[in-house]
């Protein structure tokens, strides 16, 4: 089929013009394929080892308000404030699509420097980002920064074409919007803390909430806390859940989890999850520096710019 539609051996006879035009082509048709294959996969989860939520011994937890937990929140957020200027992660996530289907996880290994990370804390965010999973886009490279690359989103992509050029996208534009539910700019562990009190001032004092602290509990090797708010009853909200669970490392007052589940469909079924970001081997402080998130880096894996 290949050799039908760009037959190679007359490519002599096509114009610069033209050659351009069928590589964009390419580029976009691969980008929109590769999207919906990744969309149409089973993959089991990795790092999450059951979509149903946590189960553990009551004997030792302890009833909080929302109110309560929003001042946990505020408390983590401005402490980081003064402490957090840049972190590594392994970011494992699963959304539900624009269809309201659960698509499947993606694991991706990301630098950011956080916009804390001056005195007046509005420092430009950057971000590198770099998949390993699912298996269709393992390889890709992701980098964004508030102040580079006049707003664009420098991208590697994988496959014989789609990795022959650095594509420069509108973080928000269409392209880069596919299978994500959230630009770029809107990712980490900061914008977590900030989208959680944002949803969770809308239940602040809402008597269908409950919530239930749980101790002594462990994210890969970190000791945390696990939060679990319920609703008795579905709610108006856009966000709507009846169960969402929010994993905090105390000691560095960082959510490292977050995951939201809807109604089950019939009484004595698991609900089920809507969004799942999940945060492991986060190293705070690292000393980033701006080639973390220059394409050029030779550590990275750009085409030659």
């Amino acid at each position: 089929m290949t050799a039908k539609l760009f037959p190679f051996e007359s490519v002599k006879t096509v114009s610069p013009a033209q050659k351009k035009k069928i590589f964009t082509i390419c580029i976009a048709v691969g980008m929109i394929g590769g999207y919906y294959y990744y969309q149409s996969i089973d993959r089991n989860p990795t790092d999450l080892a059951n979509a149903a939520p946590t189960i553990t011994d009551q004997e030792s937890n302890e009833e909080l308000t929302m109110s309560d937990v929003l001042d946990m929140a505020q408390a983590a957020r401005d402490q980081l404030s003064t402490t957090l200027n840049d972190y590594t992660a392994r970011f494992v996530k699963q959304e539900l699509d624009n269809n309201g289907v659960l698509g499947p996880e993606s694991e991706i290994l990301m630098k950011v420097q956080t916009r804390l990370r001056n005195e007046s804390n509005d420092a430009p965010m950057r971000v590198y980002m770099a998949f390993n999973a699912p298996q269709n886009v393992k390889g890709r490279e992701v980098i964004w920064g508030a102040d580079l690359y006049d707003g664009k989103m420098a991208v590697h992509e994988v496959g014989l074409l789609l990795g022959l050029k650095t594509l420069w996208l509108d973080p928000t534009g269409f392209l880069a919007m596919q299978g994500q539910k959230f630009p770029i700019s809107e990712i980490g562990i900061l914008k977590l803390i900030d989208k959680l009190i944002e949803r969770g001032e809308l239940d602040r004092d809402n008597p269908d909430i409950s919530v239930t602290v749980i101790p002594d509990q462990k994210i890969d090797e970190t000791p945390a806390q696990l939060i679990q708010i319920r609703r008795s009853k579905p709610s108006d909200n856009e966000d709507d859940f009846s169960l969402a669970e929010i994993v905090l490392d105390p000691e560095r007052q960082l959510i490292l989890s977050y995951r939201a589940f809807g109604w089950p469909a019939q009484k004595g079924d698991d609900p089920p999850l809507l969004e799942s970001y999940t945060y492991h081997d986060v190293k705070t402080n690292v000393g980033l520096k701006k080639s973390d998130f220059d394409p050029k880096n030779p550590e990275y894996n750009f085409p030659a710019i």
